[in-house]
């Protein structure tokens, strides 16, 4: 009889081992990386602040003009902006390059904060708060106005460009 149960042993635990590989098999799936992109936006802190900076720099050359050289936001556009967001800036920039130089507008845009809310592979989708400031032939033109934006980016030649920019 003890010799049965020697036997028997290592088989009954062999057995319980297999079912136990069974019933954790479906969970253990969960912790494979299956080679997709993985958002990285709270993970990979150098990534976010590369893409934090290159948008917030991106936004306050774009939104910030003088009467006498409005072109200036426009050329730096051409090198941030790209896909729809590019087409929205043209649309918007036509009336301030006629209004801006003869009204004697400034207009001063500043990040106050930016926060990446997915990084996944090349594409990160941020959220951007901005004050912006006008005066108006050197005079201040009300208070600041504060703006919020959600702003998709994505990653090319090692820089971020702006390719979408929506209202929030």
């Amino acid at each position: 009889m003890n010799r049965l149960l020697a036997l028997y042993k290592p088989l009954g635990i062999a057995l319980g081992l297999v079912l136990i590989a069974l019933l954790l098999h479906p969970i253990a799936g969960r912790f494979r990386d299956d080679g997709t992109p993985h958002d990285r936006a709270v993970l990979d802190g150098v990534a976010t602040t590369d893409v934090t900076g290159d948008v917030s720099t991106a936004l306050g050359r774009i939104f910030s003009y003088t009467p006498a050289d409005v072109d200036t936001a426009r050329r730096a556009a051409s090198e941030v902006l790209t896909g729809s967001a590019a087409a929205q800036y043209e649309k918007i920039y036509g009336q301030v390059r006629r209004q801006a130089p003869a009204q004697r507008v400034t207009l001063t845009t500043r990040v106050v904060r930016a926060g990446v809310v997915s990084l996944t592979g090349d594409t990160a989708r941020l959220l951007v708060f901005l004050d912006q400031t006008a005066t108006r032939a050197g005079k201040p033109d009300g208070t600041p106005a504060a703006a919020q934006l959600t702003v998709t980016a994505h990653r090319d030649g090692g820089r971020w460009r702006i390719t979408e920019l929506k209202s929030a």
